[in-house]
């Protein structure tokens, strides 16, 4: 056996134990119950909003970060859509790893890379961009590979943009981090979901709040029997060209949004 094959034999080893590492998490009923615990403990005290990604606050779990890693890296998407800005740390966070792929690809071509030419982009959509937080992000590296639009995300002009936007890409993936009602993730599971590709994903967040108490929340519209969780069991009873990846929560058990991750499985 050459080096080159004991390599790729030791590398399929150890991603099957990988697989079968994931699969005992699942029924692991201590580890699962010290997970839930963690997740309701930890949002209620803010713990997503203690972490930035190059210097803008990323509002995220370091564990979904790692996950939304792998998943561009896997899927390659020319174009990611994110609805919920915030401060725009998720938007550097794409735009940072589409230049990887750029990057990547450019080296397969035995090409330089022209930053001031970006392939790959982050489109975002925020019903309300604080001044301070465009100002910063105008200010980033990362701005030239971003295009954002202030308005509600459902509002038919601006679901025209996004799509028209989007039309000239091959890979989607669709990140919804907005309002969290059932009925406007629902709303935007109907106009943004379609725009995922073929094994790509559109990803929900904050399916948490579905598990927490429903006191958490006493200055939101959404809770308990009202957020994205419920918002996504209902859009799948009538796509079943989706289906939420459990295997991604079984990895990383630590999430918000755990049942979110849906993967475009047929057109």
């Amino acid at each position: 056996m050459t080096n080159d094959c004991y390599k790729v034999d030791m590398a399929k080893e150890f991603a099957v134990e990988v697989k079968n590492r994931i699969a005992e998490q699942e029924n692991n009923i201590e580890l699962r119950r010290a997970s839930n615990d963690f997740n309701r403990i930890s949002n209620i005290l803010k713990y997503s909003y203690n972490f930035e990604w190059s210097g803008r606050p990323i509002i995220q779990y370091p564990q979904d970060i790692c996950a939304m890693q792998e998943l561009i890296y896997q899927t390659r998407p020319d174009l990611i859509v994110e609805t919920g800005i915030a401060h725009g740390g998720s938007l550097v966070f794409y735009a940072s790893m589409l230049l990887l792929l750029d990057y990547e690809d450019a080296v397969q071509r035995g090409k330089q890379l022209d930053p001031q030419k970006p392939g790959r982009m982050v489109l975002g959509v925020d019903v309300d961009i604080r001044k301070h937080n465009q100002v910063a992000i105008d200010a980033h590296p990362m701005r030239n590979r971003l295009v954002y639009l202030e308005g509600s995300s459902i509002d038919p002009s601006i679901i025209k943009e996004v799509r028209s936007m989007a039309a000239n890409y091959e890979r989607v993936l669709v990140c919804l981090d907005s309002n969290h009602t059932h009925q406007h993730v629902l709303s935007e599971l109907e106009a943004y979901a379609t725009l995922t590709s073929v094994g790509s994903y559109c990803v929900v967040f904050d399916t948490i709040i579905n598990e927490m108490p429903e006191e958490t929340y006493p200055d939101r519209p959404w809770g308990p029997d009202n957020n994205p969780k419920t918002a996504i069991e209902e859009f799948l009873v009538e796509h079943p060209e989706f289906v939420a990846d459990k295997t991604i929560d079984n990895k990383i058990q630590i999430s918000v949004c755990l049942g979110g991750y849906l993967k475009r499985i047929a057109n």
